[in-house]
Formats: structure tokens, C-alpha cells, sequence
């Protein structure tokens, strides 16, 4: 959540408990100017939160005011719901579990109408075949990117050519059907980026690392961007 947008939940909860609550109270406990909350009183509500009172006297939520633990669009529970979907197929099987895990929880506090319409979507990703193999793959990176651990890879290119790497992996990339890691290879002392699906082995060496400014994952896309930049 961004800092706005905490502030703009605190505003609310703040005012559920007074009676009312004037901007100079609000702008000492959030530590912004009254200006900032008088733009923040008008933005909530425009988008429909019931707040009454003015400048100089104070605010309070009208009677009835309900705030649902997620204040969530239809179509944002059913991007949600999309999301969930897509990764289940494509993704790996921990993180697919711990999504849908969240999936559930949201679900469960949805009003019934958002409820409905976010299970009904049309957006769906069927799986016609066997990518277990990327999946397990896809995780073992995962763990390694977290944990910041050095993976021995056993890779076959686009040629078939065989080669032996240690890598520091860096990040994980979407293209079409394919999941590629972007690394810096201790061989080549350089980034480079290796197709899941060509790894042949990939096992973690139990050594550590850590990213510098030059061999880091900002380096790495900040490379690709000039690359695109300046090739024809």
C-alpha cells in the first residue's frame, strides 16, 4: 500500500471513533500538513466515503458507515482472481499454493456481489500439458533469488551445445511460455540468461552472495534498456 493510500485508510478509521475530528487533530497524528487533509477529506469524498462537517470546525463519518477490510472493485477481485489462474498454470507450485491460499482469504470477505462476479470471470489459463519439470524448476530459482544463493546449472543452448555454470540468480522473467532467470554468471564474469526448460540440473551450492552495483538486478535491466536503445 503506498503512503497516500494509508493515509487516506487511517483518515477513515480515525474518524469511525471520534465524533468529530477536526483537520489539525488529523495532521498531527499523520504528520502532514492541514492542507494535505483537506485534499485527502474531498478525495475520500468524492470516491463516496460519507464524511460531513467543513474546514475550521471538524469531520465525522456518518451513521451506517461500514469499511470492509478491503475496500476492492469488482474488477480488481476479478484481476485477482485472474492472476491466481495464470500462475496456477505458469508459475511454480509453492507460489501458485500460497496465491490461492490468499485468493481464499479474499474471497472470504468479499461482499456477495463482488464475491460472484470475481468466481465467474472468463479469464482462464488451462494447462494441456506436462510442465511439471518448470514448475519444480521454477520454484528451486525462486528459493535461490530469495535466499540469495549461488544454483550450479547444468545448461544445454539453443544450439545444444553443453556447458557447466555457477550463477548468481538475479531475477525470474515471463516470456510467452517460457520462464528465463537472469544471472550473473562467475564464468563469464557477465550477465547472462538461461531458459528453465534448457536447464538439465540445477542445484543449490549452499554459498551465499551478495548484490553490488554492478552485478545486481537494476544493473542488469538498466543494461537491457540501453541495449534496446540503441540496437537498429
Amino acid at each position: 500500500m503506498s503512503r497516500r493510500a494509508d493515509r487516506l485508510f487511517q483518515i477513515v478509521q480515525i474518524l469511525r471513533g471520534r465524533r468529530l475530528t477536526t483537520a489539525a487533530l488529523l495532521s498531527e497524528r499523520l504528520g502532514v500538513s492541514p492542507r494535505t487533509i483537506y485534499r485527502d477529506i474531498q478525495d475520500l469524498s468524492v470516491s463516496g466515503v460519507p464524511i460531513e462537517g467543513e474546514a475550521g470546525v471538524g469531520y465525522r463519518l456518518m451513521d451506517g458507515f461500514h469499511l470492509p477490510p478491503l475496500m476492492l472493485t469488482p474488477a480488481e477481485s476479478e484481476a485477482l482472481i485472474a492472476a491466481t489462474r495464470l500462475l496456477r498454470t505458469w508459475g511454480g507450485a509453492l507460489l501458485s499454493s500460497e496465491l490461492e491460499s490468499a485468493q481464499e482469504k479474499l474471497l472470504a470477505i468479499l461482499p456477495e456481489e463482488s464475491r460472484r462476479r470475481a468466481e465467474q470471470s472468463r479469464i482462464f489459463a488451462p494447462d494441456f500439458g506436462d510442465r511439471g519439470f518448470c514448475k519444480q524448476r521454477f520454484d528451486e530459482v525462486h528459493r535461490a533469488i530469495s535466499r540469495q544463493e549461488v544454483l550450479a546449472l547444468h545448461y544445454g543452448d539453443e544450439a545444444g551445445q553443453l556447458s557447466q555454470r555457477d550463477v548468481q540468480p538475479l531475477g525470474l522473467f515471463y516470456w510467452g511460455e517460457n520462464w528465463v532467470l537472469a544471472a550473473w554468471c562467475e564464468r563469464r564474469e557477465d550477465y547472462r540468461s538461461f531458459r528453465l526448460d534448457r536447464c538439465l540440473s540445477l542445484n543449490p551450492t549452499g554459498r551465499r552472495f551478495a548484490e553490488r552495483a554492478d552485478r545486481s538486478l537494476n544493473d542488469f535491466l538498466r543494461k537491457v534498456r540501453c541495449e534496446d536503445r540503441n540496437s537498429p
